[in-house]
Order: structure tokens, then C-alpha cells, then sequence
């Protein structure tokens, strides 16, 4: 499993969770790991695995360092080929979308081709595209995307499908050079700008350390009142909800949330132990919503995030913590597995020296 990001490390995919286009055949990265070393809070180096320390093992994952921290993990591995072939195909509604999607996480195919590769982009409600990748030994002519030109602008077509190739290695930081779409915020699109832009700060890191500049000295809000406008609320999710509730929340976000693209990526999770702290049902399709960028800030602080925590939880879904969250402490729990993270975090954190999960994603401590 490689997460889709440059800064997003093994580790972090597996404490935080992560998710990308192999998910619908091989699960979260975490249902990767055979075992790992984790850094307790009671000071310890702790072995977990499914048959050592198991509590541990199954609470890690969506623990963000409140149990400890991963010093070794021994992972599976797949072998891989050297090219990937690309068919985007076009959608025009977000049924047809969900459905194909649906057809091939079930089947691994499309069109009697084998997929390996699975994620997707809605631009509106009536343009929607499918990414299906498929492994390949055959040589020939490859595209890059870390130059002039742009992944998802490269997906967009009239109709029908669109036929692409990439080395294995381009596939899979595919989403870096542009940190998807975000580079959009910071001009890094614009052709004369992105030609003087240098490339090896075109990617994840970099946009990530001036979102942060920016958030940390108001830059973004300072030049909305130069403009005379509001300032903004920044709405940075990754959410996940049943395949079957799928196009209820993209019609309720795209009539609602003024952000596009959205990124679509369908996860089924493999072990039937299930994972305390994210309890999503094994053998049962969800696709992850991924939307990032900023909306005009409303009555109530947080408002558009605190609408689309709601809507998630009415859906039966759930969010990623990396992001904001508004949850009271039952709601928390509920959702998050609370009985089983504090049997745990007594266990490995007796003394409390390491934040709870709780104060860290929704108190924001």
C-alpha cells in the first residue's frame, strides 16, 4: 500500500489512517501491517500483532499518537509492474457513476479488463469521471505530469473513455506534483507561473508549508478584506459513507458546499476482525469523499464543517480526524470506539502521558 502523497508517511497512514487506489481490493494501509513496534505512553516498546498485544494492534489505527508511536512495522508487499494504462471514463450523471464504480469494486473488471486501480474526480453534477488503472509489462510511450502539464485536468473529455499511460512510479505520486488540485490556491497552475515554479518544490510539501504560513498569519483572510469580502472557512475532509448512500451525500454536498472537484475512492475493508477506533464493516463497500479548499464563513463558527459532520453521520459514514472536528464526547465515543480506546489507553498509557484521542481531534490541544 502507497499512500497518494509524498508527505504522507507509512506510519502516518497507519496511526491516522490512509487511503488510495488499491483500497477497493486491499483495504486501508493498516490491513497491511503483520506487526508493528509501538512507543507506549508508559515508556515501553510494545510488539502488536494479531496475536501479540492484539488490543493494541487493533486500536492503533485511527489512534493519531494517543496510544504510542510506530518505531518498526513488517508490512505485506505486492509486486508490481513496470507501466500502468489509464481509462478515464466519463459520466453524466453520479448514479451511472456510482453504479460502474459499485459493478467493478464487486467484479475487479471493466469491460473484460482486469482493474487494479480505482478512484475517481466529480467535477459537477453532470461531469464525473471513473480512473481505472491496470498494470502493465508492454512498453511504450508514457506521460509526466510533473511538468506544464496537469493529472486532472488530463482526465476531463467530452464523452466515452480517454486511454493514458504512466511509468509505475509516475501512477503512483500521480496526485503530488499538484497536491491534486490544491496548487490551484497558490497560482502553481497558472502556464507562466508553473513555468518558472521550480519542480522540486511543485508538490504536497510545499503547498502544505505555505497553507500553513497562510493559516497561521491570516494571510488568506488579510487579502478576502482587500478584496472586500469575508473571510474564509477552510473545509480540508476526507470522509467515508456506504456505497448505497453515496450519491445522496455528493447531491446534498454539491447543492450546499461551493467546492470542486471532489475525489472519490472506494474502500472495502478486508479483515473480518474489524479495527476498533474506525469501525467501518468489513466486506462492505465505502467510498471515500476527499474535498479540500475554503468556503465563505457563515452565521456560526465552523458551520459549513459542522453541516457536513452531520450529514455524514445521517448517512451512516464517517470522517477523518486529521481534520476539524465539532463532536460532543458521547457523539465522539459513539462513533470512534471510546469503550475500547480507553480499555487500551489505560493499558499502554496508564499515566496519561500522551494526549486523548478525544482532547487531540476535536479540542484541538
Amino acid at each position: 500500500m502507497v499512500p497518494q502523497l509524498k508527505t504522507i508517511t507509512l506510519g502516518g497512514a497507519v496511526t491516522g489512517l490512509g487511503i488510495e487506489s488499491a483500497s477497493f481490493r486491499n483495504g486501508m494501509p493498516h490491513e497491511s501491517v503483520l506487526e508493528l513496534d509501538i512507543l507506549t505512553g508508559a515508556g515501553e516498546v510494545v510488539t502488536a500483532s494479531p496475536d501479540e498485544h492484539a488490543d493494541l494492534f487493533r486500536a492503533f489505527p485511527n489512534s493519531y499518537g494517543t496510544l504510542g508511536y510506530a518505531v518498526r512495522l513488517r508490512i505485506e508487499l505486492e509486486p508490481v509492474l513496470p507501466f500502468v494504462a489509464l481509462t478515464h471514463v466519463r459520466f453524466h450523471t453520479l448514479d451511472n457513476l456510482v453504479a460502474a464504480m459499485d459493478r467493478i469494486v464487486e467484479t475487479g473488471m471493466h469491460d473484460g479488463e482486469r482493474v487494479d486501480y480505482l478512484d475517481g474526480v466529480v467535477f459537477s453534477a453532470d461531469e464525473s469521471y471513473l480512473c481505472l488503472g491496470a498494470q502493465t509489462a508492454a512498453p511504450g510511450p508514457t506521460s509526466d505530469y510533473t511538468r506544464q502539464r496537469i493529472f486532472y485536468r488530463s482526465i476531463q473529455h467530452d464523452d466515452g473513455a480517454l486511454h493514458d499511460r504512466l511509468t509505475i512510479h509516475d501512477y503512483l505520486w500521480r496526485w503530488d506534483t499538484d497536491w491534486f488540485w490544491c496548487s490551484e490556491g497558490f497560482g502553481a497552475q497558472h502556464p507562466l507561473i508553473r513555468r518558472f515554479w521550480p519542480r522540486r518544490y511543485r508538490r504536497s510539501s510545499s503547498y502544505w508549508k505555505l497553507m500553513r504560513l497562510a493559516r497561521r498569519y491570516g494571510i488568506a483572510d488579510g487579502l478576502e478584506r482587500l478584496k472586500r469580502r469575508p473571510p474564509r472557512e477552510w473545509v480540508i475532509q476526507d470522509i467515508e459513507v456506504p456505497i448505497g448512500r453515496t450519491v445522496e451525500f455528493l447531491e446534498w454536498f454539491l447543492a450546499n458546499v461551493p467546492i470542486e472537484p471532489i475525489w472519490l475512492c472506494p474502500v472495502r475493508m478486508r479483515d473480518d476482525e474489524g479495527w476498533s477506533l474506525y469501525p467501518l464493516r468489513p466486506r462492505e463497500t465505502y467510498v471515500n469523499v476527499g474535498f479540500w479548499s475554503t468556503v465563505p464563513v457563515g452565521a456560526t463558527p465552523g458551520e459549513t464543517n459542522r453541516a457536513i459532520e452531520r450529514e455524514v453521520g445521517d448517512l451512516d459514514g464517517h470522517k477523518s480526524l486529521y481534520s476539524e472536528a465539532f463532536y460532543s464526547r458521547e457523539e465522539f465515543d459513539a462513533r470512534y470506539g471510546g469503550d475500547a480506546y480507553r480499555a487500551v489507553k489505560e493499558r499502554y498509557d496508564p499515566d496519561g502521558r500522551l494526549l486523548d484521542l478525544y482532547a487531540k481531534a476535536v479540542q484541538r490541544r
